[in-house]
C-alpha cells in the first residue's frame, strides 16, 4: 500500500484510484463494459462515497419548522401591556404539512429542544440528497454522451406492383 507506485483499490465502488482519471462501471447494470468508455476524475467516487457514509449516519428526523413565541394575552392590566411589555412564554410551535393541510403543534421547551435536532437534521438530509442527486446527473450524463449514438438503419424501399398490372386487373 505504502509503495511509491502502487494502486488503491477503492472499496467501496470496487475502482483503481491512482491519482489520474479513471473509468468506472455502472453500478446500475453491473457491467464493467462501460467502465471502457467513460472517464471521470478519481475524486468523483471519493465524494461520492462520502456523501454515501454521511447518509448512512443520518438518525431520526422531521419535517417542519420550529418557532419560539413571545406573546401577549388580553387582560388589560397584564404587565405584557406595559412598556416596555414583559411577554408571555416563551411558547414553542412546529409545524409541517400533513396530508396537504398545515398542521400546527404547541410543545414543551423539552419536545422543541429534540425537535429542534431532528428538523436539523432533516435538512442535512436534503443537502446531501439534492448533492448525490447532482453527482448522479453530471456522471449519468457523461455515461449517455460518451456511449456510441445508436446507428440508423436507412429506409427500405419497397417496389409495388407496376401500374399496368393494376390496370390489367380491372373489371371491365
Amino acid at each position: 500500500m505504502g509503495q511509491k507506485g502502487r494502486r488503491q483499490t477503492h472499496p467501496q465502488n470496487e475502482q483503481v484510484l491512482d491519482g489520474e482519471e479513471h473509468t468506472i462501471p455502472s453500478s446500475i447494470t453491473g457491467d464493467i463494459f462501460l467502465s471502457r468508455y467513460i472517464s471521470v476524475k478519481t475524486d468523483f467516487p471519493q465524494n461520492y462515497s462520502r456523501l454515501q457514509l454521511a447518509l448512512s449516519r443520518i438518525g431520526y428526523f422531521r419535517r417542519g419548522t420550529l418557532i419560539r413565541r413571545l406573546m401577549t394575552c388580553g387582560k388589560a392590566g397584564c404587565a405584557c401591556k406595559a412598556s416596555p411589555p414583559r411577554l408571555h412564554g416563551p411558547y414553542y410551535q412546529w409545524t409541517r404539512k400533513l396530508d396537504g393541510k398545515t398542521v400546527t403543534v404547541n410543545l414543551s421547551a423539552q419536545q422543541a429542544k429534540l425537535l429542534e435536532g431532528w428538523i436539523a437534521t432533516g435538512k442535512e438530509l436534503d443537502r446531501i440528497v439534492a448533492e448525490m442527486e447532482r453527482m448522479s446527473l453530471e456522471l449519468t450524463e457523461r455515461m449517455l454522451h460518451e456511449l456510441p449514438s445508436p446507428t440508423r438503419k436507412a429506409p427500405v424501399r419497397r417496389h409495388h406492383a407496376e401500374q399496368g398490372d393494376a390496370s390489367e386487373k380491372l373489371p371491365d
